[in-house]
């Protein structure tokens, strides 16, 4: 067990100054760190398991919130954390949130190399290609966690998985299955087609329609969908590169769907074709 600070950690200290500089990019990248906050992620960072063991490496926290989250702070002191206990100043200088929930840890990097994620044979991947807004990419790995997909790739094109606000957007799903990160599009798409995975394109222009893809039975084999920039959908060099252009249709009145909505709807979509086929359960199943 990780040994805990015998009193509040001085906002001076070098700890927290270089918590504090992980919210550039730059600082990331270069330490391999980032930022996981809030009990949800910090829960998710201690019980995660890889080849390194947890990723979480130290955690920040008030002395409220150590007593209120007894849990959590034990379980990362059992995943080998040091534990500093912090005044609330601390914490809000850390935290790159509004209103801290008292925790903050540090988290190595743990992104997983694109060949492993082809090894493995994935069946329903989810391609960012060009995904900027860190919201959009959190909100979108945390669908194809809840699909059931098997793995995540973001190309370079696309935003810093580890930006705060990407995680915090994930709610910890970040932790729960394989991601890829700074993958060329062109990789991407060769890579998993050679993998016998089909690449559909999502976009509202698209001249597949999702609910006719699903009647004539094309949506139970291995899948990745392919998701750009919600203003500007993706680029035709890159839909040129897919399989199939594929559109969410529009029932009502609403102009379009915002990425999140549309990469969850054509998820589950895939995931729901493909457990008719192989028999391939949700874990919500009993």
């Amino acid at each position: 067990m990780a040994p805990v600070s015998p009193e509040l950690i001085s906002p001076r200290s070098s700890r927290v100054a270089a918590a504090r500089r992980l919210a550039r990019r730059n600082f990331r990248g270069k330490e391999r760190l980032f930022l996981a906050e809030g009990p949800q992620a910090v829960r998710e960072a201690a019980a995660h398991r890889g080849g390194d063991g947890a990723p979480l490496v130290e955690l920040f926290a008030t002395v409220e919130a150590a007593e209120r989250y007894a849990d959590i702070v034990g379980a990362a002191r059992d995943a080998g954390a040091r534990l500093h206990l912090a005044s609330e100043d601390v914490i809000a200088d850390i935290s790159t949130t509004v209103t801290p929930q008292g925790l903050v840890g540090v988290c190595r990097f743990l992104d997983t190399p694109f060949e492993e994620i082809l090894a493995a044979r994935p069946r329903l991947v989810a391609v960012l290609a060009h995904v900027r807004d860190p919201g959009n990419a959190g909100t979108v790995l945390r669908c194809a966690d809840a699909a059931g997909a098997d793995a995540v790739v973001l190309t370079d094109a696309s935003v810093d998985l580890y930006n705060p606000k990407a995680v915090r957007a994930s709610v910890g799903s970040l932790f729960h299955l394989p991601v890829a990160v700074g993958v060329p599009v062109e990789q991407a798409v060769t890579g998993l087609r050679d993998a016998g995975v089909r690449l559909l394109a999502a976009d509202g222009a698209g001249d597949r329609d999702l609910d006719d893809e699903l009647d004539k039975g094309t949506m139970g084999g291995p899948t990745a969908w392919v998701f750009g920039n919600e203003a500007w959908g993706l680029p035709e060099e890159t839909r040129a590169l897919t399989d199939a252009v594929v559109r969410v249709p529009i029932h009502g009145k609403a102009e379009s769907l915002n990425l999140a909505t549309a990469a969850a709807v054509c998820l589950y979509a895939s995931a729901r074709a493909q457990r008719a086929v192989g028999g391939r359960r949700s874990v919500t199943d009993s």
